[in-house]
This record gives C-alpha cells, structure tokens and sequence, in this order.
C-alpha cells in the first residue's frame, strides 16, 4: 500500500522514507536522514489510527445511524487534512459517485452560512498516482520521467509525464511538469534562463518515487516549504491538480479578489478567471495573478508562482494545505526563497519583469467620473479645481465623451469643444486620459467606420469556431473583439490612436472592459457544442460558465483558443496600448487596466475596478492595494469616494484623505449620482480633502524614489507592516493601516462618526510626520487622534525623506525647493536618498540621464552625496533640513563649514532653513 505523507512539518512520514536513489547524491544522503523517522511515524501511523477508529465508533453510537463499515485506510486521515476528491460545484456527492472515483466517503456536518467545509469525498492514503519512473541529472538539475500506471477519473489521462527541474539562482528553483509526447500549450511570456546551475542553493529538494512527491526544505531551518505526496497528482488533458502541505497558515496573493489581505485557510477556494463583476467577497474579479506569498514562523518568507494562464482554482484548507487546479496548459512552477518578504517579491519580478517607471503626472491625482455629459461640464469642473488651488495632474473621460460609445470617436454636439479643452489642461501643465474598449462596434455602414472595417479586412478580431468574427454586445451594441494576441493588430490600434490623437492630443489611456467584458454570454449565436466550451470540470467561476458575460471559450486566436488566452487578454491590450503610446507621444506611457496577469506592471498600471460608496469599500481597497504591490504592479488605487452609490461628505473626506496615498491616486464617480469632486463639498471638508493632496503632492520626491525602487529591483511602494517587520507575528493579518516605502506608515479612519483611530506601531520610534513628536512603541496597538481633518502618518526612525514644497500640479512643484525630513534613529543615525529626472522621458536611468543622491546621518553630521548628476538637478534646490528626534539643542549648526542661523523646538525638531543649494551639489551640515 502506498502511504501518503500526512501534512506536517516536523515530523516526516513514511512515503519520504521512499527516495528514488538515481539523480541526485543528496537523495540518497536524505534517505539515510530519513530512516529513523520510519519506525517513529510507523508508531505515530498506529496510534492516529487507534484514536480515530475509536473517536469514530463513539460519534457512530452517540448519533445513532448506522453506516456499512469505513476502511481503516478513510478514518486514519483527519479532517483538515482531508484532500478533496469530488470538487465539482452543483453536484450532490453521493456514497456511489465518490466511491465510484476510488475515493473515502464521510458525511460531516456542514457549516453554517453555506460555506464550504470539509469534503465528503476525499483521497484515501493508497490512491493511485505517478510514479517517479527515472531520474537524470542536467547541466541545470534534473530531468525525470513520470508514469501512471492507472487510469485517473477525468478524460484523456496522460500517462507518461516529464519531470524538468532547474536549480535557477541560490533563492529561485524551476519545476516544470509536462506530457512527455505531445506538446501542450504554455503561456507566452518571456521569463529568463538559466545559464548554470546554482551553486548554493538555500534549499533542498527530494522526491519521493511511489507515489511521486515533491519535497522542498529550506536548509537554514529544515522547515519543510512544499510537500506534494499529501494527494495525488492528476495530469489529464483538462485537468491537472497538484497538492500539498504549506507551513503555515500565514498566506498571500492569489488574485484578483476581494477580501482580507491574509486568506483564510478554512476550506476556501479561490477561483482565477477574469470576469467584469463589482468587486464582490467570494468572486472570480478582473484579473488572474497564480501567484503566493507564504509567511514561514521565525519571519521567513517564500513565494510559488504557477504560470499557467488557463482558468483555475486555489482550494485553500486548514492543515495547512493547498490545492491547484487547472483546465489545461502545464504545471510550470518557480518558488522564490527569499528569505525575507521583499526579496520574494524581488525575486518572483525577475521572472516577470520589473514594473515600468511611470511618468512624474502620473503620481498626481486624477479626476474622472461617467456622465459629465459634455466637454464644457468637465472643463467647469478643471476650473472650480483651479479656482480652489486643488492639486491636480489629469483630467479624465469615461465613455460619454464617444459617438455612441464607439471607441476612436467623439461626441461632435456633446464634446465639441474636447480639443480646446486638452489644449487648455496642457497650457496649465495638466493632462489628458481617455477610456477605451476591447470591444469595436459592428453595425455601422460600411465604409463609414474605419476601426471595424479595417480590422475586418486585417482579419484582427476574435473568431468562432467556424472562422466569422465572433459578435458580442458592449457599450455601442453588437461589437467585434480585437485580438491582441496577433501583433498585427498592435500595429492597426497604433493606427486608430494615431488618427483620433491628431484630432485629442490625450496623454494617457484607460482600457476598460477587457476581461474581455460582453453583455451576452459568448456571443449573439450563444457558444458551441464542445469541450472547449463545456469542459469535463469547470472551476468554480461566477457564472458556473467559462463564457458567462465574456466571449466563447472556443473562440479562435491568433497565438491559441480563447480557452487558453481569455486570462491574457488584458495584458496583451495593455503591450499593444502602452508601445503606441510610446510612439505617438515619445515619452513615458501612462496606461490603467482592468484586466490584469502577471508581467502587467511592465505595461500598466490597474484600478480596483467597479467599487462602491461604502465604508467597506474603502476597507477593502487597502488588501486591494497591497496585493498588487505583491502582484508586481505598484501603480494601483481604487475609485477614491467610491464609483457607484452615492458618497456622504464623511465618507468623501476620509477616502481623499486614504486616497491620497494610493500610490495611483483618483477619484471617479459614476453617471445619475451627485457630483464627488473636492470643489462640491463644504469648505471644511474641501479644505480637509485639499490639505490631503498637498501632503501627497509635497511627498511626491519621496513617491518617485519609491517607484524608481521598484522599477529597477522590484521593490513594493504601497507595502504591508510584515515585509518590515516579518519577525513581527502582530504584523501578519495587518490590513487597515500601510507603509509607504521602509519608512511611512499611514493609518486611516475607516468608520463614520469617529474622530480617533487605534493602529498598530510596531517597535521602535516613530514621528509625527507634521510636527516631529516621537512615539516610542515597543510594538502596540495605539489610539490616535483623528479629527475630520486630520489623517495620521508617522515617519520610521532611520529614515531620510525627500519632501518638496507643494504646487497645484506636479509640474508646478517640481520647480520648487526640497525640504529634507530627518528622522534619527535612537543611535542618532539615518539614511536616504532621492532619484530625480525630468519625470517624462524614456528610459532615462537606462540612458544616464537622472540624478540620485544618497542622504545620510551619523555623529550629528548630515551628507548629502551626489552619486550621479544631471542638468535637471541644477534646477532644483534644497531649501530647508528639518531633523527629528535631536535631544539635546545645539549650539550651533555649520553648512560646509560656515555657521548657519536654526531654530529648535520643545520636540527635538532641529530647522535649519534659507539653504538654498542646488541639488546637484553634494554637501554637509553638523551640529552642536
């Protein structure tokens, strides 16, 4: 009988006694490892199974039912680590169909709310599986041969599979499991390859050969990160699942939905299938990220990303446990060591990409709603901003602006005056963005829309099985779908962007819509008869449909069938949009996508979709917000003040103020509800939402450091307490509160009617980022003052910040002085340092045209070091230091030697003001 190992982590059970001895020499180094766990799980295998035969009988007596007799085999697996056997939604899982699969039936009863629990069916430990048949090594590790040598319960089993591992870096290790005859399809993104084996891995991996497992340690603690003998692994043409154990219940990622930042492991599936729904608890949202983070104890982390790109689902349990499923491709994982948090992240964009840097306006903040109903409507509202001397960067238009919502038009009665209206935002150093739709109108005569004809006769758009342009309905009615997928159709979106921007000159592009979204389910003719369309198991999408309100999984492709692309989608339009922008502007795209994969960030940014004006909306942005930064797209925010409902002057006020630290920042309203803009509210709360923006806008120094960071290693800019503090177990389910970078902490009022806020400050000291007063936490939960008006953000001891005095755009405060925020550590150290270009450029790190200085305090000396110069910093000055946490007043304070006049508060905060030095010249300042 083949035993399957039991989820734990310290204690290693029987079948990884059972290593396969070919390959690698630390197999068999393992295995005499391995031998004295034997006779000890032999033991612990017996006693388990005495306590759940017996706690059994007792539960069969005190119900009372009689039930034919359990094989001991089903009672030896306990609840939570019960793997299940019969997943199929809207199915009564009988005694027959599940033994009829060669799985354990046991009814228990179910939780309350109509949750799932703990499956009926389940695997007994003897269940076939793959048998790890041979094992070779690789100049880069090793290849194996996989076989079954009995027919699982799905459709075209493969029998023989390949084994590819690849030990990539030190803190990277490729697993790859294919069909070892026939080519399958795998997802088109370019990853990087290994050119030599890592010579010091941080981990160790060992198989076990009957039933094949996989089992990844890391050395530094033995912790035991994935073990996948725990269920079998079922690889058929459209189904293939593989499990295992995790260790720890401290989980991740798994995008896109809506809900905690940390999953709940309690029998939860996550399903990813790209699908237009308002972000809703328990959905399948716009976008698919196969991506992990797991939290180790002790602080470690490490991260598992399965790039398939098929629609699939996560089963989560409380073992802990995890379940992939998928409908088709390959398994095709990369685990990331880390072994801290931020390097797993690092790590999982080296194989993605880093995110694109975006252009400086785009860090400004943006206003938008649908149904401004008319140009001038919206140049009032760019006006009443002006007018109030509210920062802001661009003005946006949802799809009222078209000619009957058709994409590449405007509205000439309606929005007749669009072009004097971009030329006015330009003139006052504004912005334009536009919305744009997947779907291309299919009714209009013929010759009269170009789009639609031209890309007919191109042969660029989705297909049907019998080779017509599959027809759905969108906005303008019944529409033809582009297919990105072919890079001719890259070159005729250029063409149609380059012909509407010569009548709009907009700056930046808002896809919308392009999951791909359709207001029918397939399309006009419904979908085919097929397996494409109804496969053998469909994961469990909203819907119960791989086609509802999207385009039939059959439908035809440039690159493959929808069925393999669907999740894709948006990606491949955020390449096509950001590469024509680039050549019709010659600088920096700035493009937002609703649709999302991994690899996204390299193209665009993302909004959180179709939220609405509630308080738990805004709750719920900040896991938004934070599992894209995991997701390796840092550019992220949601509907400030909500999109639909209609929003309440509290509410409004607390969003702006949260909202200005979305490191994408706008607010965006939808058609029939009451304007949501700051100038509409009373003067305090517009005063309130003002005060918000200039913070963010005084910060932007700071922000474009942070995103300079992530673009060129993969740092996250919007960041969980726990990748600062992993050691830290309070840390772990934080999501009410965020960092900016290493060093700001924002801590948000999410409830109406209150006027404090308690938050978490973990250890250490930390200042009030507007008057310098320290807090000295040992790690605790406190209560903050939180007026209307006020918002609390706290600034990490240790951490230089590059500020600069605020301008009603970015424009306007990139001409004026910096003022640099010091915050000494309790040793009186510290450390910064500010990247700064022309903030539009192409590739300008990449081209050696930016400065970066590099701040740094020690001894009461502050340095500013210019690491590399260009003429844009001669423009700039530094105008004022301000230092916190300095105990003592000084004395005197020397620039360079010369001595300065400063001021010194009651709140150790040193001011040294009127330096006026140019920020391309290094510098020193001491007191004492």
């Amino acid at each position: 009988m083949k035993s399957y190992q039991k989820l734990t982590t310290a204690v290693l059970q029987p079948a990884a006694c059972r290593v396969e001895e070919e390959g690698a020499a630390q197999m068999s180094a393992g295995r005499r490892k391995l031998a004295p766990w034997c006779v000890g799980s032999g033991l612990l295998v017996a006693a388990v199974l005495l306590s759940a035969i017996t706690v059994w009988v007792l539960r069969q007596v005190s119900v009372g039912w009689p039930r034919p007799t359990l094989p001991p085999k089903c009672l030896l697996v306990p609840e939570s680590h019960r793997f299940d056997c019969y997943p199929e939604r809207h199915v009564v899982v009988t005694q027959e169909l599940c033994e009829s699969r060669g799985c354990c039936f046991i009814e228990s009863p179910p939780p309350a709310g109509g949750k799932q629990g703990v499956p009926w069916c389940f695997y007994p430990p003897d269940f076939p599986s793959y048998t790890l048949d041979s094992l070779n090594q690789t100049a880069l590790g090793m290849v194996g041969l996989l076989v079954r040598r009995e027919k699982a319960y799905y459709p075209r089993d493969i029998e023989m599979l390949r084994l590819d591992v690849e030990f990539e870096t030190d803190t990277r290790l490729h697993i790859k499991i294919t069909d070892a005859a026939n080519p399958r399809y795998e997802v088109p993104l370019e990853v990087p390859r290994a050119m030599k084996r890592a010579e010091n891995p941080i981990y160790s991996l060992d198989f076990s050969r009957d039933p094949f497992g996989v089992l990844l340690r890391r050395r530094a603690t033995g912790t035991v990160l994935l073990n996948t003998t725990v269920a079998p692994l079922i690889f058929a043409d459209q189904f293939l699942q593989i499990a295992t154990s995790l260790p720890s219940r401290f989980l991740y990622g798994l995008g896109e939905h809506r809900g905690t930042l940390l999953h709940s492991l309690d029998w939860s599936t996550l399903t990813l299938w790209a699908r237009d729904v308002s972000p809703t608890e328990s959905f399948n949202l716009y976008g698919a990220h196969p991506f992990y983070l797991l939290m180790e104890e002790g602080g470690d982390a490490h991260g598992v990303f399965l790039l398939n790109s098929n629609a699939m689902e996560v089963a989560l349990q409380p073992a802990p446990g995890l379940t992939w499923r998928t409908i088709g491709g390959v398994l095709d994982f990369y685990i990331f060591l880390g072994p801290d948090p931020n390097m797993v992240i690092q790590q999982y964009q080296q194989v993605i990409g880093f995110p694109a840097m975006p252009p400086l306006w785009a860090l400004g903040f943006h206003l938008c709603r649908w149904g401004y109903g008319s140009s001038n409507e919206t140049w009032q509202t760019v006006r009443a901003m002006r007018n109030y001397q509210i920062p802001q960067d661009a003005q946006w238009n949802d799809i009222d602006y078209m000619d009957g919502y058709r994409d590449f038009t405007f509205d000439p009665q309606k929005f007749a005056s669009l072009p004097s209206l971009v030329e006015d935002l330009h003139k006052h150093g504004q912005y334009y963005v536009i919305i744009l739709d997947p779907g291309i109108s299919s009714t209009s005569p013929h010759g009269s829309y170009w789009p639609f004809d031209e890309g007919l006769k191109r042969g660029l758009f989705l297909n049907t099985t019998q080779g017509q342009p599959l027809i759905g309905q969108v906005w303008p009615g019944f529409t033809a779908f582009a297919d990105f997928s072919n890079p001719d159709t890259h070159q005729w979106w250029l063409e149609n962007l380059q012909h509407f921007h010569a009548h709009v000159p907009f700056d930046g592009l808002w896809i919308d819509m392009n999951e791909p979204s359709n207001f029918m389910d397939g399309s006009e003719d419904g979908c085919p008869p097929g397996e494409l369309d109804s496969p053998p198991y469909t994961p469990a999408v909203l819907g119960d449909s791989l086609s509802a309100k999207t385009v039939c999984a059959s439908a035809k492709q440039k690159a493959s069938v929808h069925y393999n692309l669907h999740n894709l989608y948006g990606l491949m339009e955020a390449k096509a949009t950001a590469s024509a922008l680039t050549q019709i502007r010659g600088k920096r795209p700035f493009v937002i996508s609703r649709s999302t994969f991994p690899s996204q960030g390299r193209y665009s940014g993302h909004w959180l979709g179709d939220n609405r004006s509630q308080w738990k909306d805004m709750y719920y942005s900040i896991p938004g917000l934070l599992s894209f930064s995991l997701f390796g797209i840092p550019l992220v925010g949601a509907d400030i003040c909500g999109f639909s409902g209609s929003t309440s002057e509290e509410l409004c006020t607390r969003w702006m103020q949260l909202g200005a630290f979305y490191p994408f920042a706008r607010n965006h309203n939808t058609q029939n509800e009451k304007a949501q803009d700051p100038t509409v509210f009373s003067p305090a709360a517009r005063t309130a939402m003002k005060n918000a923006l200039l913070t963010r806008y005084s910060l932007l120094p700071f922000l474009y450091t942070l995103f300079h960071r992530a673009h060129l290693q993969g740092d996250t800019v919007a960041r969980p307490l726990f990748f600062e503090f992993p050691w830290d177990v309070a840390t772990l389910g934080l999501d009410r509160q965020f960092l900016w970078g290493r060093s700001l902490l924002v801590t948000p009022v999410l409830e109406p009617g209150v006027d404090s806020v308690t938050g978490y400050v973990p250890r250490g000291v930390w200042y009030d980022f507007y008057t310098g007063s320290s807090v000295n936490s040992s790690g605790e939960m406190l209560k903050m003052s939180a007026p209307l008006e006020h918002l609390n953000l706290h600034v990490r001891e240790g951490a230089i910040l590059p500020t600069q005095k605020p301008g009603t755009t970015s424009e306007a405060t990139r001409g004026n002085p910096l003022r640099l925020i010091v915050a000494l550590s309790s040793s009186a150290t510290a450390w910064g340092d500010l990247f700064w270009d022309d903030g539009e450029s192409l590739d300008t790190f990449e081209r050696g045209s930016y400065s970066y200085l590099v701040f740094n305090v020690t001894q009461n000396i502050f340095t500013s070091t210019v690491l590399h110069a260009s003429t844009e910093a001669t423009e700039v000055t530094i105008g004022t230091l301000s230092i916190f946490g300095v105990r003592e007043p000084p004395s005197k304070v020397l620039l360079n030697g010369q001595e300065k006049p400063f001021s010194y508060l009651d709140n150790q905060v040193l001011t040294v003001s009127d330096l006026g030095l140019s920020l391309s010249q290094g510098f020193s300042l001491r007191w004492l």
